[in-house]
């Protein structure tokens, strides 16, 4: 199998990041027969286990570049991937190798035809499938310590096969997914509680209170300690720029002075909670000091998170795609980059909320470009232009991504900026447009 044959059979079989239709599941069995047919190649390291609405990438981000930092072999295994699949899967900050990503997903392939037929009526999915790839190229690698991101939920999700871990994390949450997670915020926690285990040590991230509660109460159902990042870091930002921030952290058991290359006041918030779960970390005999710490987040990499890409104009690209991220990018793009009004090139997936993504960027949304990515379930560009039309915004509709960010450039002067916003996927698309990058071929 090559890279061009793992991603058609990626491809075949059922793909619910690009079809949005998700089957109803009862236990992550399935999975958890697959990782046995393969010999159980998520064991056997330290692990941290993240879930969450927003933050949960980056926080995942951070923590594998400290834990580098601090000398252990790192894996860290995140979805959904902004240009190549092979993204999902990096060991020691790089993703592996097209081939090694192929060879792997061969033996994966294998194991599937010997479990599926033990599970009639229960698809082994692509998620599926890349996740036990992940553990296995995590095992052939020799990885010591795994970070591995929740792709949906937590409970039921593809990720959630362990008995035992090192750290569970929860990043903030909020409503998303409701025809899957439930409709309001305790019911989409009480999802992701599900990462929590008896014994493992469990670090939350500031949140809404709604959300807390449901997380402190399956923490003590299940005898999880749980340290809240709200309550016992302490945090002052000192400086803030167009490349980084810097601020002063104070935890239980250290003080850091940190720079930070990831822009954002919430990202301070996504700061704090690796570095508590790092800590959390010493209970499984893993010390990082103060100054891996500080280097590993000094380094860490989480592109098309605010990310500016290029200057004069000031181009910014963002995987914001929720009213909430969007009052962040809004709110980062005054204070952080001085921008009060930009060119926003805009596509997002036709199961958003539009509406209220649009009111909250409304206030720096000097005119729109509306676009879709090339993507199943983006909604068209028309449709996202109605919205912002309907606003009273100047509006222009380009439906090919590319010509549509060339248009915001070919409208702007050097002092203007030009905003990317959407979606993951048109973030990628967009970036690897700009930077002249590699993507996956459509298939």
């Amino acid at each position: 199998m090559d890279y061009i044959g793992a991603l058609k059979y990626l491809y075949s079989l059922a793909d619910f990041e690009r079809t949005g239709r998700f089957s109803a599941r009862t236990d992550v069995e399935p999975v958890r027969a697959l990782l046995r047919r393969l010999g159980d190649p998520h064991l056997g390291r330290v692990t941290v286990h993240i879930a969450g609405s927003k933050g949960k990438g980056s926080v995942a981000a951070m923590i594998a570049s400290v834990l580098q930092e601090a000398g252990l072999r790192t894996g860290l295994y995140t979805s959904p991937h902004l240009h190549r699949f092979t993204e999902r899967v990096q060991v020691d900050g790089e993703p592996v190798a097209a081939a090694e990503f192929a060879s792997g997903l061969e033996q994966v392939e294998k194991a599937i035809e010997k479990v599926a037929p033990e599970y009639p009526g229960r698809q082994i999915v692509t998620f599926d499938a890349l996740t036990a790839l992940g553990f296995l190229l995590f095992r052939e690698r020799g990885v010591e310590a795994q970070v591995i991101e929740v792709g949906l939920g937590g409970l039921l999700d593809s990720t959630n096969v362990f008995d035992t871990k090192d750290c569970a994390v929860i990043t903030n949450i909020g409503l998303e997914h409701r025809e899957v997670l439930g409709a309001t915020v305790p019911e989409i926690a009480r999802q992701k509680a599900g990462i929590i285990l008896a014994g493992c040590p469990t670090v939350m991230a500031p949140q809404r209170e709604s959300a807390a509660e449901v997380i402190r109460e399956v923490c003590a159902e299940k005898g999880s300690p749980l340290t809240e990042v709200a309550l016992v870091c302490h945090m002052r930002r000192d400086s803030a720029g167009s490349e980084s921030q810097t601020f002063r952290l104070r935890t239980p058991k250290a003080g850091y002075q940190i720079k930070l290359p990831l822009l954002g006041r919430h990202q301070l918030d996504n700061a704090a909670t690796a570095v508590v779960a790092i800590e959390a970390l010493a209970n499984a005999g893993v010390e990082v000091d103060e100054a891996a710490v500080k280097a590993g987040l000094e380094k860490v990499k989480w592109p098309a998170r605010i990310e500016v890409i290029k200057r004069r104009p000031l181009v910014v690209v963002d995987s914001a795609h929720t009213a909430d991220s969007a009052r962040r990018l809004r709110d980062t793009l005054a204070e952080y980059l001085r921008v009060e009004r930009a060119t926003l090139v805009v596509g997002v997936m036709g199961d958003k909320d539009l509406d209220a993504l649009a009111m909250a960027v409304e206030p720096v949304a000097a005119r729109v470009i509306a676009t879709q990515a090339d993507h199943p379930r983006a909604l068209a560009a028309e449709a996202v232009a109605r919205v912002f039309r309907e606003m009273s915004i100047e509006t222009l509709v380009e439906p090919r991504l590319g010509h549509a960010v060339d248009l915001g450039l070919r409208l702007s002067t050097p002092s203007d900026a030009v905003v990317i916003l959407g979606s993951i996927a048109l973030a990628g698309e967009a970036r690897a447009h700009i930077l002249g990058l590699e993507r996956d071929p459509p298939l």
